[in-house]
């Protein structure tokens, strides 16, 4: 017999933003705690010393996670200029120093360099494996790493305001697996100052905003309580980048036993992938091939 699993069967998104200080990962268990879910994870990791979205998902909604975090997402975040670190941040030791000062318009001039499609190196203190091992863990033992360069599209790149002489404020655009530190040590090293971050907060991440965000306090405040269920967005949230198709009672059933179910589509084309519904309940996630779709991930709701 099969053990019945422990907390609420709950299904859903909810956006928090994160407060200094705390792991993503601690962020989610008070989440699953507070609301006494089964099960929860979270669509891209912010540092502890970054807030800002971040995008839990409860239950079924886990299963389009991998849509979140693929997509695109904004940040602000500020350079320290003159200066940098062995963690390209300010928890960092300062292993470099400059008098120079660049521009604002010396700066707007670099950023152009750092769009499109470019490539990055992660910073050493960064979670990439490096022969199985984290790379941050062999930077705290000492270790000097050659991290292969990886791909990055960059959106947009902007200066936002310059407080003062030593600081600038950018915003970002990107894809999945950027690091913000690199742009603040690489634009440092292309301005000839050096660079690190010293505030970072994510603006949005794929169909998350910060304005759908509730505070990370809000977790204790009403833990338990069936108020904080208002707080929740619907599981096809994270979907807002995929087609929605409907379907049939009949394709429904097919679908949700792993086979392939009728749809009914208009401007989809051949193996597109898209989300099927059941009056408006979602039932899978798969790719369309002639009227049909066949699904790679499939939903218990509604059954």
């Amino acid at each position: 017999m099969a053990r019945r699993k422990k907390g609420r069967p709950l299904h859903g998104w909810l956006v928090i933003d994160k407060p200094l200080g705390i792991t993503s990962s601690a962020v989610v268990n008070k989440a699953k705690w507070a609301y006494d879910a089964q099960k929860a994870g979270h669509a891209g990791t912010l540092d502890p010393e970054a807030t800002g979205v971040l995008a839990i998902a409860f239950g079924e909604a886990t299963k389009t996670v991998p849509y979140v975090t693929d997509s695109m997402k904004a940040y602000r975040f500020t350079v320290r200029l003159g200066q940098g670190t062995n963690t390209d941040d300010r928890e960092g030791e300062v292993i470099a120093t400059s008098d120079k000062r660049p521009s604002a318009d010396e700066i707007r001039a670099a950023l152009s360099t750092f769009t499109g499609d470019i490539m990055q190196i992660p910073p050493q203190y960064s979670a990439v494996k490096v022969d199985g091992e984290r790379a941050y863990k062999r930077a705290r033992d000492g270790e000097e790493m050659d991290l292969l360069a990886r791909p990055l599209s960059v959106e947009s790149l902007e200066l936002v305001e310059m407080p003062d002489s030593d600081h600038a404020v950018l915003e970002m655009v990107c894809g999945k697996g950027g690091y913000v530190r690199s742009v603040a040590r690489d634009l440092g090293h292309a301005l000839g100052c050096y660079g690190h971050v010293v505030q970072l907060r994510r603006l949005w991440a794929g169909p998350f905003e910060i304005e759908d965000s509730i505070p990370f306090e809000k977790l204790d405040e009403l833990a338990k309580d069936a108020a904080l269920d208002d707080f929740l967005l619907p599981l096809e949230s994270g979907l807002n980048d995929l087609e929605e198709l409907a379907c049939t009672p009949e394709g429904a059933a097919k679908l949700r036993n792993g086979n392939p179910g009728m749809v009914l589509a208009s401007n989809v084309e051949y193996g597109e992938e898209c989300w099927a519904s059941l009056d408006g309940v979602p039932v899978a996630i798969g790719v369309y091939k002639a009227g049909e779709l066949h699904p790679n991930r499939v939903f218990v709701l509604g059954e």
